[in-house]
């Protein structure tokens, strides 16, 4: 690859653009630390459109999960940018039940909501209830979440992208012909994206996949360790790991270092929260890759997506937020330790100019 011995945050800042991530993530509480402060909303100067000239405005955030670091700081986010704009926001946590957000969103539906936000899901379960709510006329976004009704807005990002920028270090790190292990789970479709990416990549290099495992529940890290410790005890040799979502890699970062394998194998990840950062810059992680967006600004810049189709100002279907790649070594250089560090040192995960008017009180970092 062309771009090989460059730093990934570095290229990153030279074409943002291209590098697009699908965040998911569940378990830690760092996000209440210090390192995640809250932005302040930047004033709106224009005059505000009907409804929100007309008082308060009632949306539903509808979520599969969230737990954990990314997502709590995703929720922040939106609850942020909601209070700027005046919006009575509910939220509903189906805590990784499928069956559970199918029926939260039902009550969504009945609570008089004007818009609904389906914060990740899957699309047999929660489809029909999309549908329902289309048909009444409320105004709906989804993020991450495939759906097939032309009315919904989609919010994403370009998880091929992302998961491509990630494998390239992969290559220049591991090189053709290795041995390597893959932790991932079908089903979600951001990480169904990220794995048709994977499966061109290793066979575009030769890697030998020894192993495939992984699981996505309430506490994904932890339930992980034992799965990847397993695979690890029966392939020792494996030179490296893509794991593409921010708890898979946890997962298995802590089970490298449970086998002592930390100075033979590198795990390349996704996502970025101070936990992730942590996890990256304590001595002797093997997490030597990944790529991210604020997941913050996400989250507000998903709920002022929904002001603008609320509006009618919207004019598209879908938004992509873009995201930067991120390395070991570049947080290490740089000395940072959480997201208000990266923030700074990336300016490229401001989201500022995305779903944007200027009668929205603006939060971003």
């Amino acid at each position: 690859m062309s771009r090989a011995r460059l730093p990934l945050a570095a290229l990153s800042l030279a074409s943002a653009s291209a590098l697009l991530l699908a965040g998911c993530s569940q378990s830690s509480d760092a996000s209440k630390a210090a390192g995640d402060k809250a932005a302040p909303a930047a004033a709106a100067t224009g005059t505000k459109p009907a409804p929100f000239s007309k008082g308060k405005v009632k949306v539903a955030l509808v979520r599969q999960s969230g737990a954990g670091d990314y997502f709590e700081q995703w929720g922040n986010g939106a609850k942020a940018q909601a209070k700027a704009l005046g919006i009575d926001l509910t939220v509903y946590d189906a805590q990784a039940d499928n069956a559970k957000q199918a029926t939260d969103l039902s009550s969504a539906i009945n609570s008089g909501a004007q818009a609904i936000i389906v914060d990740h899901g899957f699309p047999a379960t929660i489809q029909p209830e999309i549908d329902k709510a289309v048909k009444k006329g409320i105004k709906v976004v989804v993020y991450d979440v495939e759906t097939t009704n032309k009315s919904v807005i989609s919010t994403k990002q370009d998880d091929a992208s992302m998961a491509q920028a990630v494998l390239d270090v992969m290559g220049d790190e591991l090189g053709k012909g290795a041995k390597v292990g893959y932790v991932n789970v079908a089903g979600y479709a951001a990480l169904d994206k990220r794995d048709s990416v994977w499966k061109k990549t290793a066979d575009a290099n030769g890697w030998k996949q020894e192993f495939k495992v992984g699981k996505v529940t309430d506490s994904t890290a932890t339930d992980n360790v034992p799965l990847v410790s397993a695979a690890l005890t029966q392939h020792s040799d494996v030179a490296g790991v893509f794991a593409p979502y921010d708890e898979l890699a946890k997962g298995t970062v802590l089970a490298v270092q449970n086998k002592k394998l930390q100075d033979k194998v590198k795990v390349f990840g996704a996502d970025v929260s101070n936990a992730d950062i942590q996890n990256m810059t304590a001595k002797g992680s093997p997490w030597v890759a990944t790529a991210g967006t604020d997941p913050s600004a996400v989250g507000a810049a998903v709920v002022r997506t929904t002001a603008l189709e609320l509006a009618g100002q919207l004019n598209k279907s879908s938004v992509e937020f873009p995201a930067v790649a991120i390395t070991q070594d570049f947080l290490k250089s740089k000395g940072i330790e959480n997201m208000d560090q990266l923030r700074k040192a990336l300016p490229a995960l401001n989201l500022s100019k995305v779903s944007t008017a200027d009668w929205i009180a603006n939060v971003a970092h």
